[in-house]
Order: structure tokens, then C-alpha cells, then sequence
């Protein structure tokens, strides 16, 4: 537990930007489920669709430093292409 004053500020804002980096990447990620469960089911059009709030859901977690451009990058790539495979 911090005694000093600056590391309990410190612990708090730690943890409530925690939880919001949680909350957004929960999302995100359920996002991305979305696609893969039509893409399963092998609904073509629901999928397409899917992909296309995902794709903004994955920028801006980049730009919010929640997850790696290069991650999100990958992660389209491998979606557009089960989409387009089908």
C-alpha cells in the first residue's frame, strides 16, 4: 500500500485508466468475435459487414495505445482475407 500522497494519486489514476483500457478492449475484442462467428457460420454478407465496424474499432484502439498498429494490422489483414476466401 503507497504511504506517499503522489504514489496513492498515482495507484488510483492507474486504475481507473485500467478499467477504461479494459472496457474499450473488451469491445474491441468482441468485435472481432462478431466477424469470426459469421465467418463460421459461413454468412458471407454478415461477416462483410461485421468487418466493417471492426476495422475502425481496431484504428482506434491504436490510436489510443491499447493495442500495437502492427497487431491491428494483422488482425484486418487475416479477417479481410477469410472474408474474401469465401
Amino acid at each position: 500500500m503507497p504511504n506517499i500522497q503522489s504514489a496513492k494519486k498515482r495507484a488510483r489514476t492507474s486504475e481507473a485508466r485500467r478499467q477504461h483500457n479494459k472496457h474499450i478492449r473488451s469491445g474491441m475484442r468482441t468485435q472481432v468475435k462478431a466477424v469470426i462467428y459469421a465467418l463460421d457460420a459461413g454468412d458471407k454478407k454478415a461477416a462483410a459487414e461485421a468487418y466493417k465496424l471492426v476495422v475502425p474499432a481496431l484504428d482506434s484502439s491504436v490510436s489510443k495505445g491499447i493495442l500495437h498498429k502492427n497487431k491491428a494490422a494483422r488482425q484486418k489483414s487475416r479477417l479481410n482475407a477469410r472474408i474474401q476466401a469465401m
